[in-house]
């Protein structure tokens, strides 16, 4: 028998980790009503990390027979349910096909769809807080803790070859496994690009500390490892010392967010700046939303000024 029961009204699933927790179970209900979407609901379903794939398929195909169920955004999962699913899928997305993920599922004309939609998103939220030319201008590095989908995704947008010469001199990603960076510089490898890339094994912090105090200053450093959020701790160590002027992005915004933290005690003697995941989190979820159900949503800065205005309002309920 399925764990699902046939959705009573126009539906979103929200497929994770510990997905309750999550402040989207606040915000929707909000934005549905800000953006006219009628009597919907959201559903959360948690699955552990790497979950077999039978759990996998078992979600999506019930949500290509449901009716009333419109899709899904997937986190944390993209990559394990995009192998075990793929075939599932009437039509995959060209930025799904590169990146090996599935961070949305909608319907169409009676076709189940799978996205990748984390490189608009994360392109949308990085252009929030570096201006137009800030590699070109700096010489900045990039270093991106993790090898899972949220990385493929920035990494494609920074690296690009049509950024012009607006790309990082050099990009460090590190993980904890070498079957992930393998995949990753599989998939930069078919991105036309003149960035050059490293991929470093790390079986804990001090490698990562390691790479971080080698870099240049001002350079990005990214958290997409879901350390802080899925699973508690941070990728590096608090002896950690970051470069001048470095730009600290930790994907999560919600958690023991441990990686922030040591970012912020360093925030006024390094001069760094130091970003959350709220606005990626805003960008990720109406992208999806807009996907699901088939509506335009604005990327301009009043509107998505508008939906965090009426999502913090939510979460502070």
């Amino acid at each position: 028998m399925s764990r699902y029961s046939p959705a009573r009204k126009p539906t979103i699933y929200f497929i994770g980790v510990t997905t309750l927790q999550s402040s989207i179970m606040k915000v929707f209900p909000a934005w549905a009503k800000e953006l006219g979407l009628g009597d919907v609901q959201i559903i959360g379903v948690d699955f552990p990390l790497h979950a077999p794939s039978a759990a996998y398929r078992e979600v999506v195909q019930f949500i290509r027979q449901d009716r009333l169920s419109l899709g899904a955004l997937i986190t944390t999962h993209k990559i394990d349910l995009f192998a075990a699913a793929r075939d599932l899928f009437d039509e995959i997305d060209p930025f799904a096909t590169l990146l090996g993920e599935t961070s949305c599922i909608s319907k169409r004309n009676g076709k189940l769809i799978c996205h990748a939609k984390d490189p608009i998103s994360s392109g949308l939220a990085i252009d929030g807080f570096l201006e137009p030319g800030y590699f070109a201008r700096s010489g900045a590095e990039v270093f991106s803790i993790g090898a899972g989908g949220s990385t493929i995704a920035l990494t494609w947008h920074l690296m690009r070859k049509d950024r012009g010469v607006d790309v990082p001199t050099r990009i460090f990603v590190s993980d904890r496994s070498g079957h992930r960076l393998e995949e990753i510089q599989r998939i930069h490898d078919q991105i036309e690009t003149s960035t050059p890339c490293e991929y470093v094994l790390t079986p804990g912090p001090s490698g990562n500390d390691e790479i971080v105090l080698g870099l240049k200053p001002g350079s990005l450093i990214i958290n997409a490892t879901g350390l802080g959020k899925d699973a508690p701790g941070s990728p590096l160590s608090d002896a950690v010392i970051f470069p001048e002027r470095a730009v600290i992005w930790d994907l999560n915004y919600r958690g023991d967010l441990v990686f922030l933290r040591q970012a912020q005690t360093q925030e006024q003697s390094r001069r760094l700046t130091v970003v959350d995941g709220w606005t990626y989190f805003i960008h990720g979820w109406t992208q999806v939303i807009a996907e699901v159900f088939d509506i335009a949503i604005g990327t301009d800065s009043g509107t998505i000024d508008r939906l965090g205005r009426a999502a913090a309002a939510a979460v502070r309920t």
